[in-house]
């Protein structure tokens, strides 16, 4: 039998012709405008489907799209790892939600048509958009579960399609389009909307509201202290911070006013200190375990942050550490397993001088210690990874020796995680983490050890990843992305 959605006429939304643009801003703008048509057609067709039946046709709106095609190779300045294509021919990338990502495809178009000096062109994509994505920016409406309305929605719209969802890009798998077009972009609109609707599920705040300097930590204990910390900054009017937002987008901009509390907590509570573009800090508690940070590093990688650090704590392995210490991870065993099929185990993940420096200088910044000294309160080296929380009961001789012979000298089971999917993604990356037992040496997490520790421990260590982010933030975007992290052949967007 036919499938009745291939005999329906197909209606799409009136659209200008492809134009071509040598002002970024004026090309964005176009994007907006192209995406704003898209989106609202689906809403309007949308509501009217679900109040009045099947409309009797498809009804179907695509992305617009980025366009550059270049015929030489140009000469460019080989500091930079990005904002340029490396060899002649057309390159393109789908663009969803253009409003929120304005300042990056700005910046990005701009890189592009100088250093190419020809123009991009935008138009309209041949990849549908989905119709549950396009409402995604009503808040007023909402696509009800299969079955709900009277006819099949995949019979007059399109749906998410996760056959076309993938890594491909930044996994170097992926193949030119059917026209012979390369990637500009690591990730397709498709793949970004995906994301985004993740990442409002499982943080409870709209994507919106997250910073280009994210936090990741594994423990709650940050989250008052973060809040504490966002107050005396909003009270503060030298600080450039805005507004605080706290789990279900709850905002404020009063240093005393309340935050309403949301009913239920989601799986990765998410706060935002916000500055004007994005520029503030976003702390996220992905709880314990690395398929959680994954699943964070996975969604937030779209909204391209200039970089993400952990802060949490973990197991000191070497006798000579102390409850309180700090560890700076310079190399990482990863036995996390969740990361095994899109970064083999054999690729090493390096460690990002820019990171380290920015580290290591608020570490001294807070414990007022430097140089020698410095080495009183923290250790650099191999930070393990693993997927088991009480590794220390099963096959204890096996593990230990292959700590020993990593030279690790610390054990959690997100850092690994979250430093690989920087790599992959390319986001630049670091961890500094604080020691809260030594299994190896009979001191463990116990509820009377860590309320103390915790009580002396958890603000100086916060303090250090705010200190860290914002000497990140004063560095030019192109010291901070660096080239290590770029492979053969990469898309020219960051």
């Amino acid at each position: 039998m036919q499938d009745t959605a291939t005999t329906l006429d197909i209606v799409t939304p009136e659209i200008p012709a492809p134009e071509s643009f040598d002002n970024a801003e004026a090309a964005v703008a176009r994007l907006c405008e192209l995406y704003d048509a898209a989106a609202g057609f689906l809403r309007d067709t949308f509501l009217k489907a679900m109040a009045e039946g099947h409309p009797g046709v498809r009804l179907r709106a695509f992305y617009p799209e980025i366009r550059l095609t270049t015929t030489r190779f140009d000469k460019i300045d080989s500091r930079l790892s990005f904002g340029h294509v490396t060899m002649p021919g057309t390159y393109a990338t789908t663009v969803t939600r253009p409003h929120l990502f304005r300042h990056y495809l700005t910046q990005q178009i701009s890189l592009l048509l100088h250093n190419h000096r020809v123009r991009v062109r935008i138009g309209v994509s041949d990849t549908p958009m989905p119709v549950h994505f396009a409402v995604a920016n009503f808040p007023d409406v909402t696509v009800p579960q299969e079955g709900a309305a009277d006819f099949a929605l995949r019979d007059v719209f399109d749906v998410p399609d996760l056959s076309t969802t993938n890594d491909d890009i930044v996994n170097g798998e992926a193949e030119p389009a059917e026209d012979g077009a390369l990637p500009l972009a690591p990730f397709t609109a498709q793949r970004v909307d995906y994301s985004l609707a993740r990442l409002a599920h499982y943080t409870a705040t709209d994507p919106v509201h997250f910073q280009n300097h994210v936090l990741f930590t594994n423990y709650q204990f940050y989250v008052s202290e973060f809040e504490a910390y966002a107050r005396a900054m909003l009270a503060d009017p030298d600080s450039g911070y805005t507004s605080f937002v706290s789990t279900g987008n709850a905002e404020i901009t009063d240093p005393d006013a309340p935050l309403a509390q949301p009913d239920r907590m989601p799986q990765m509570p998410t706060y935002h200190l916000k500055r004007p573009k994005q520029g503030g800090i976003t702390l996220v508690n992905i709880g314990v375990g690395p398929s959680n940070a994954k699943t964070a590093t996975d969604h937030i990688a779209v909204l391209r942050p200039h970089a993400w650090l952990m802060v949490g704590h973990c197991a000191g392995l070497r006798n000579s550490q102390s409850l309180g210490d700090y560890v700076l991870a310079h190399a990482y065993l990863r036995e996390d397993k969740v990361l095994d099929d899109d970064l083999p185990v054999w690729v090493p993940i390096p460690a990002l001088a820019e990171i380290q420096i920015a580290l290591e200088g608020a570490v001294a910044q807070e414990t007022r210690l430097s140089g020698f000294e410095l080495k009183r309160v923290m250790r650099t080296g191999t930070v393990a990874t693993l997927d088991n929380r009480n590794w220390e009961l099963r096959e204890y001789s096996g593990p230990v020796k292959r700590l020993s012979q990593s030279r690790a000298i610390a054990l959690d089971m997100e850092s690994a995680t979250i430093a690989a999917n920087g790599f992959r993604f390319r986001v630049p990356y670091g961890t500094l983490l604080c020691v809260s037992d030594r299994p190896l040496h009979g001191e463990l997490k116990l509820p009377g050890m860590a309320t103390d520790f915790y009580k002396t421990q958890v603000i100086r260590h916060l303090r250090i990843g705010i200190r860290a982010m914002e000497a990140l933030r004063e560095m030019p975007l192109e010291r901070i992305h660096s080239r290590k992290l770029r492979s053969f052949e990469e898309t020219a967007f960051l």
